[in-house]
């Protein structure tokens, strides 16, 4: 079992940047997909950048090119930098890990551990 939790969200005006974080503790020699999801106020959650345990990356196309999704296994620790951030990114972000294929990276339903979530906040 990995427990997680996120920080770093915050608010910040459109085209401006944050990072969040998400340190797991736990069972973390497991190789554990872990992503990043986020859900707005009356939306669905989605997907939003996710790695397999091979380190194979996938991001929404809704973020390609603004948001990069990284990891430092040193630190036990999933990183997103959000770059030129947009009204449209404002929602409460989470980070998940489970054991996922790489073509079901980006599927909320096929992760199975959560962290509380962090909120991010873009203004216009």
């Amino acid at each position: 079992q990995v427990e997680l939790v996120e920080s770093g969200g915050g608010s910040v005006q459109s085209g401006g940047s944050l990072r969040l974080s998400c340190a797991a503790s736990g069972d973390t020699h497991s190789r554990y997909s872990m992503g990043w999801f986020r859900q707005a106020p009356g939306k669905n959650r989605e997907g939003v950048a996710a790695i397999d345990g091979d380190g194979t990356p996938s991001i929404a196309d809704s973020v390609k090119g603004r948001f990069t999704i990284s990891q430092d296994k040193a630190k036990n620790t999933l990183y997103l930098d959000m770059n030129r951030l947009l009204p449209e990114d404002t929602a409460m972000y989470y980070c998940a890990a489970g054991r996922v294929e790489w073509w079901q990276l980006l599927v909320p339903s096929k992760f199975d551990t959560w962290g509380q979530g962090t909120q991010v906040t873009v203004s216009s």
